[in-house]
């Protein structure tokens, strides 16, 4: 099972400052990290991700920064935007709505939810983590009769 997803740097933070192993945050990239989620990125996003991280603020070590980058970058997918006519709050933000359009049935993890369009493939990390957690889990309310599903045959 393999879940494509854009993930905010917001999300990325949080989830490296955090001290809780099993916040949200930690999890989504404790999934990035074993490629259930594969990661959607361009250009800008890692450029976003390294200015970020690299915030002195933040005091992140270099090599956590690119440990964190790489793994994004080697088990993730690169690709370009695909232009939307929305208006964000945030001008920045537009990049990695554009990139998650850009793949089908992908996902956009961010702790800012409202910064984007209330769109269904927009996500935070707890509904994220949901999603995996469904996909994970086979569905046992469904009844494998063809005329239970279906009516008579």
């Amino acid at each position: 099972m393999k879940i494509y997803a854009v993930i905010d740097t917001n999300v990325i933070i949080s989830a490296l400052l955090s001290r809780h192993q099993d916040s949200a945050t930690v999890k989504v990239l404790d999934y990035l990290y074993d490629r259930t989620i594969v990661p959607i990125y361009n250009d800008e996003i890692l450029e976003e991700y390294a200015n970020v991280l690299r915030r002195p603020k933040f005091n992140f070590p270099e090599r956590t920064v690119n440990a964190t980058i790489e793994a994004i970058r080697k088990g993730g997918v690169r690709s370009d935007r695909l232009s939307s006519d929305e208006e964000l709050p945030d001008l920045k933000d537009i990049v990695f709505y554009e990139v998650t359009l850009s793949v089908k049935d992908s996902y956009l993890v961010t702790g800012n939810i409202k910064h984007f369009p209330k769109k269904p493939f927009v996500v935070t990390p707890a509904e994220m983590l949901q999603i995996i957690q469904e996909m994970k889990s086979p569905r046992t309310d469904l009844l494998s009769e063809p005329t239970a599903r279906y009516g008579k045959v």
